[in-house]
């Protein structure tokens, strides 16, 4: 792909300060709320190490969840995981646009680093607008006079249109950082024009955007074979008439909309055996994991894991691909015994010879638990990101930045 967005090679930061937005959401344990992978934190400190080395006043702006949601917190912990694997001290400040931040990054010298408080704590940071009207928003106009340069880091939250991501392009000049520009040229190479067949998995949690994303990868050829699993895999296994029982209902019940539960009929309709459900699942019964077929349902437990009859199946058909991409764990990994599904597919993946490309925050934290994040071709951050990216919509955030490029110039 063409360069049409600044990188890090087009500006000189020495003494001059940096606003550094980074994805650095992390996975946390739920009873103690500690991180329990910081792999996003790893993957942006190259950029981070590179700007300390140009000498620039780095201040990182970043998130953790949203408000409202159990994991919601501040970033203190962030900041000793940052000083950790950059080998410094990262200053922490918990504030982002207050009296506080705004002397803290005064105070900043060269080469040193600062991380504000969770930028989400501010409703105005999740506003609707596009990049103009977040550029009005009060973190841009609170931090923008304070900065010479704006860099993205943030490929997991691309698909966002908030301030902090797409507001200071239009205001200062920017950057993409390494993180952000080896994920869209890694991506592009591997979907661009990919080796056949090619099978996509879809899992996790959420299953909403589903039925868009089937239709997209299958429709336009960048699939051969789409594969269900998790939640995704339990609603469209009710949608094909299967009575899944009352417990797995509940846990759908969310997005189980009447719209959603069309599109997944029609596209089952549309394209028939090239879309894989399970053909059991596995649920806790009595302490132990159990599967149970598709036929025998519904049970009174609620589906954890795909059964090891689907796990076999689709063992098979990923070994047999020479692309395979998978967003979304096919199961509850972090309940022993229902990481099984997981860890099948995904060794199938790596061992399959091909080009293998995982992506979300969870999926990449189960292939570290594995073993295996070593052995994919590629490890993406972005999970909605990425989706957006392979359904071929535009990236609020790369637009910005191919914005600043046509706006800004280095004297």
């Amino acid at each position: 792909m063409a360069k049409d967005f600044n990188t890090l090679e087009d500006f000189n930061f020495r003494d001059r300060t940096v606003l550094l937005r980074v994805d650095i959401n992390c996975p946390l344990d739920k009873t103690t709320l500690q991180i329990v992978n910081d792999a996003r934190i790893r993957r942006v400190v190259p950029t981070i190490r590179e700007l300390v080395g140009k000498r620039a006043k780095v201040v990182i702006l970043a998130h953790q969840s949203r408000k409202g949601s159990w994991d919601f917190i501040p970033l203190e912990q962030h900041a000793e995981h940052l000083s950790k694997h950059l080998g410094m001290p990262v200053k922490y400040v918990d504030d982002v646009i207050g009296d506080s931040a705004l002397e803290a990054i005064g105070s900043l010298g060269a080469g040193e680093v600062l991380l504000l408080g969770n930028v989400r704590s501010l409703d105005s940071e999740t506003a609707k607008g596009d990049m103009f009207k977040q550029a009005e928003g009060e973190i841009v106009e609170k931090l923008a006079p304070l900065i010479d340069y704006y860099v993205c880091d943030a490929f997991g939250a691309a698909h966002r249109s908030q301030c902090s991501l797409v507001g200071f392009p239009v205001k200062v000049p920017s950057a993409s950082g390494r993180l952000m520009a080896k994920e869209l040229f890694a991506l592009n190479a591997i979907f661009g024009n990919p080796r056949r067949p090619c099978v996509f998995i879809l899992g996790g949690a959420k299953f909403g955007d589903a039925s868009e994303m089937i239709d997209r990868v299958l429709g336009n050829g960048m699939a051969d074979t789409v594969i269900l699993v998790g939640l995704a895999g339990n609603a469209y296994l009710y949608a094909r008439g299967v009575d899944i029982g009352e417990a797995s209902m509940k846990v759908l019940s969310e997005e189980l909309t009447p719209e959603n539960l069309q599109a997944a009929k029609d596209i089952l309709a549309k394209y028939g055996q090239r879309v894989l459900l399970p053909v059991d699942v596995a649920v806790e019964r009595d302490g132990q994991r159990v599967s149970v077929n598709i036929g025998d349902m519904p049970t009174a437990e609620p589906a954890l894991d795909i059964g090891d009859a689907s796990a076999e199946k689709f063992r098979k058909v990923v070994g047999s691909s020479k692309t395979c991409f998978m967003s979304g764990p096919a199961g509850m990994i972090e309940k022993e015994g229902f990481e099984i599904g997981t860890r099948i597919i995904m060794t199938a993946m790596v061992d399959s010879g091909g080009q293998s490309v995982i992506g979300g925050g969870h999926t990449g934290g189960a292939a570290e638990r594995f073993d295996l994040a070593d052995r994919f071709s590629y490890v993406s951050t972005g999970g909605g990101a990425l989706e957006t990216f392979l359904l071929g919509e535009p990236l609020p955030v790369v637009e910005a930045l191919k914005y600043s490029r046509k706006e800004f110039r280095e004297e």
